[in-house]
């Protein structure tokens, strides 16, 4: 069978294309720095690049990302006030009463490893309505 020519991804078509090309190499894996293992890492490409713009996760908000690092570390809101100076802190910051300092988002990330990206983004602010 002949191989096609690797080009981006436009269409739902063309991605299944591309994902039958992918499977054939899960049964005969190529050896690394030949042709066919860099063929299959340019397939891998396309398709990761496709799902990516074509299904995108937007990032957790800095509270979910707190709230999640608690759960998964076994944390309490008790640890977290103490990280970061008091329980009432804590509890302003979960409750959104309270924006994150820089000082208490690098503490999070350097003691806890929650990503910068998700301390620091922008809040997150709700669709205002039009007034016509």
């Amino acid at each position: 069978m002949a191989k096609k020519m690797i080009r981006p991804i436009r269409t739902e078509t063309e991605y299944d294309e591309a994902l039958e090309q992918i499977e054939q190499y899960f049964e005969n894996e190529p050896k690394p720095g030949t042709p066919e293992a860099d063929r299959f890492d340019l397939l891998a490409l396309i398709v990761e690049d496709y799902e990516r713009k074509r299904w995108s996760i937007d990032p957790p908000g800095t509270i979910e990302a707190i709230r999640y690092r608690m759960e998964t570390g076994g944390y309490t809101q008790a640890d977290l006030g103490r990280l970061l100076g008091s329980r009432q802190r804590a509890s302003d910051i979960l409750s959104r009463k309270r924006a994150l300092t820089m000082r208490m988002a690098w503490k999070l990330h350097r003691e806890w490893n929650i990503p910068a990206e998700a301390l620091i983004a922008p809040p997150q602010t709700r669709a205002r309505k039009s007034v016509a």
